[in-house]
């Protein structure tokens, strides 16, 4: 990925669900987390294809964990970002806050 790429709306969304969940940040609970936060229903078929392109890109890790009872005896696979995925999301939140800061409309909205 460039340095200086935007990521997409729902990469970030999906990588600061990732975020939030710490070590349960796997497909479910990834669009529960986006569901409750952004009031968006999102298929988890699109969650896990999200979580693979960023993958793909090194962006996130994946790693499998042990198989439970309660998942009927199914490994779990759970995300994580890598450090460059981190630099990424924080890179991101300091393009759009200076995009943001200083437009009346939506300081006006925040009082």
């Amino acid at each position: 990925m460039r340095k200086d790429a935007l990521l997409g709306q729902s990469e970030l969304l999906v990588m600061l669900a990732v975020l939030r969940l710490g070590r349960e940040a796997y497909g479910v609970p990834v669009s529960r987390e986006i569901s409750k936060r952004a009031g968006r229903n999102v298929a988890v078929a699109g969650i896990y294809s999200t979580l693979e392109r960023l993958e793909d890109k090194g962006l996130i890790k994946a790693s499998v964990r042990e198989p439970t009872a309660v998942r009927g005896g199914r490994a779990k696979t759970c995300f994580q970002l890598t450090a460059e995925g981190l630099r990424q999301v924080r890179s991101s939140q300091r393009t759009l806050e200076r995009f943001w800061s200083g437009i009346r409309e939506l300081e006006a909205l925040k009082r």
